[in-house]
């Protein structure tokens, strides 16, 4: 199995440390191939806010750099480690800029065969924020998050239990990582199908603004009417009538405002 990370931090640090640990556990379990993307050494220019690639493609973006060979990176894995250490109670600059570099993605998902461990470290606070941010983002590029791990290191030595308590963090992540490779994509929760009946609804029409998404949609099957979620999963009935409940709503309160637009 391929695993490639993802690697936000500008140095070899404690992120860095943290993830050829969980390497090391996951490598006691089967035969894994560990890939590392250093963000600092990838060509990756800032987003310039253009709109281009959602209005025309991604292929027309005006920032020639490794952005297409990275997303490619992506989809050869089996599996990807997003890691980053907390920066002002964020990501790390590199690892926005990463993010903002593949925003297309959150309208034309596509990772949907792939899961996802989300890792971070902080010298204090900011753990829960910057993982449920990355669980966001992954969640709509496609993955199935199926692990995550955030552990405290703060400057100068770590205590013996501390390094152990980090230790079974990163163990616990790895496992059932390593186990979620092996398995078929869970069904999705709620939240998933709200986000793919208000997707559905602000592309499925025509005449907006991105036909990109338009087409792209059109040609996975997800605007027809038997579409309930991007990949053939089981999907609870109940989250099923609630999502088209709202799908319903917000199409008719978009084509309200396109028909006010052309006035």
């Amino acid at each position: 199995m391929k695993i490639l990370v993802i690697m936000g931090s500008p140095r070899k640090g404690n992120t860095y440390r943290a993830a050829r640990k969980i390497e090391e556990f996951m490598q006691l379990m089967g035969s894994v191939e560990f890939e590392y993307l250093m963000l600092k050494d990838a060509n990756l220019s800032q987003c310039r806010g253009c709109f281009v690639c959602f209005t025309e493609g991604e292929n027309h973006c005006p920032c020639k750099d490794d952005a297409p060979i990275i997303e490619q990176k992506m989809h050869a894995a089996d599996g990807v480690i997003f890691a980053t250490p907390v920066y002002g109670m964020n990501v790390s600059a590199l690892m926005k800029t990463f993010i903002d570099r593949f925003s297309y993605i959150f309208h034309r998902p596509r990772f949907f065969d792939k899961k996802a461990l989300l890792l971070s470290t902080a010298g204090a606070l900011g753990l829960k924020e910057v993982l449920d941010y990355l669980k966001l983002v992954a969640g709509v590029w496609g993955f199935e998050v199926s692990s995550r791990a955030g552990i405290v290191t703060p400057p100068g030595p770590v205590s013996k239990k501390k390094e152990q308590e980090n230790n079974r963090k990163l163990e616990k992540a790895a496992s059932i990582f390593y186990n979620s490779l092996q398995k078929e994509r869970h069904p999705p929760g709620l939240r998933d199908i709200f986000i793919f009946r208000a997707q559905k609804a602000s592309f499925g029409e025509p005449d907006q603004s991105s036909p990109v998404d338009y087409t792209y949609w059109k040609e996975k099957g997800w605007l027809s009417p038997e579409a309930k979620y991007y990949v053939n999963v089981p999907v609870n009935p109940v989250y099923n009538a609630i999502g088209w409940m709202a799908e319903k709503v917000l199409r008719r309160k978009i084509r309200t405002e396109l028909a006010e637009t052309r006035k």
